[in-house]
């Protein structure tokens, strides 16, 4: 009996310390948040105290205010940010989506090629074309579009997203395509009615990641638009971070930042559990 009490007493010491790493490691990763959100709610004077308060003398909604007014608006960014994200997402699910169909279940001359190849511009650099970039959306008049953004967004989001599906398909066993073709199924119907369904976590997954990129895309941004009312938010959080005299308005940029990271926290949120489930599959396969 001793032993027993002892064996189970370890085992809610090790739970124990288990849940005070978690805590501490959530607590590390939700401070930054907690920080910028009482950041916003400071007057100006107290948020570019130095050095810095952590408590505010009086709770305002001021940042948020002049955030509102700033420029065409924060609804404008915010809904420049949300078409190209979207647009993103609707390019990055629907093309990987075929890719990873295509390579998991088809057998075609230079597959493995190609799908090395594929991987292989994950090691590019964005940076080291962007002047190509620039001269063929000038080229298709797509330069300072949100159309254009969202096609180069696509472009560096896809290698990853087809690899990712590539994984998800090949986790179905092919008994299941079998039992499909005995009960009539086309490839068409194979993809859309069986294999769709069960791969549904790595599509949300792939669609969690390509929002989170293009949601917080900044040098493609700054660089293929030019018009002040086309601005994403995070070219207009770098408008406005700069204050009288050159300073850093930290109650604005904090305010600003935190409406920017909320959509992202949310999204994950709600699709977390399909996120880990497909993450789980990836690596294992």
């Amino acid at each position: 009996m001793v032993r027993v009490a002892r064996k189970s007493g370890g085992k809610v010491y090790k739970i124990a310390a288990l849940y005070g790493v978690c805590c501490g490691i959530a607590f590390l990763f939700v401070l930054p948040l907690f920080w910028s959100f009482i950041t916003s709610l400071k007057k100006p004077a107290d948020a570019n105290a130095s050095p810095p308060n952590l408590l505010p003398s009086t709770l305002t909604l001021e940042n948020y205010t002049r955030l509102l007014h700033y420029g065409d608006g924060i609804f404008n960014y915010f809904g420049n940010s949300l078409v190209v994200a979207m647009l993103t997402v609707i390019s990055v699910v629907f093309l990987s989506t075929l890719a990873g169909y295509g390579f998991s279940r088809f057998s075609f001359p230079g597959k493995n090629v190609l799908f090395v190849m594929i991987l292989i511009t994950l090691m590019i650099p964005f940076q080291s074309i962007l002047t190509p970039l620039f001269l063929v959306l000038r080229t298709l008049s797509l330069q300072n579009t949100l159309v254009g953004l969202s096609l180069v967004n696509t472009t560096f989001q896809l290698p990853f997203s087809v690899f990712m599906m590539r994984n998800s398909f090949e986790s179905v066993p092919r008994d299941l395509d079998n039992a499909a073709a005995i009960d009539g199924c086309d490839s068409k119907a194979l993809l859309t009615r069986v294999l769709l369904p069960i791969v549904l976590p790595g599509v949300i997954t792939v669609g969690l990641f390509a929002f989170v990129a293009s949601w917080n895309e900044f040098l493609a941004a700054l660089i293929f638009l030019t018009d002040a009312d086309k601005y994403t938010l995070p070219i207009m959080l770098l408008n406005a971070q700069s204050g009288y005299l050159g300073t850093v308005d930290w109650g604005l940029m904090q305010a600003g930042i935190f409406i920017s990271v909320l959509p992202c926290a949310i999204l994950f949120l709600l699709l977390q559990r399909y996120y880990i489930s497909a993450l789980i599959a990836g690596s294992i396969k």
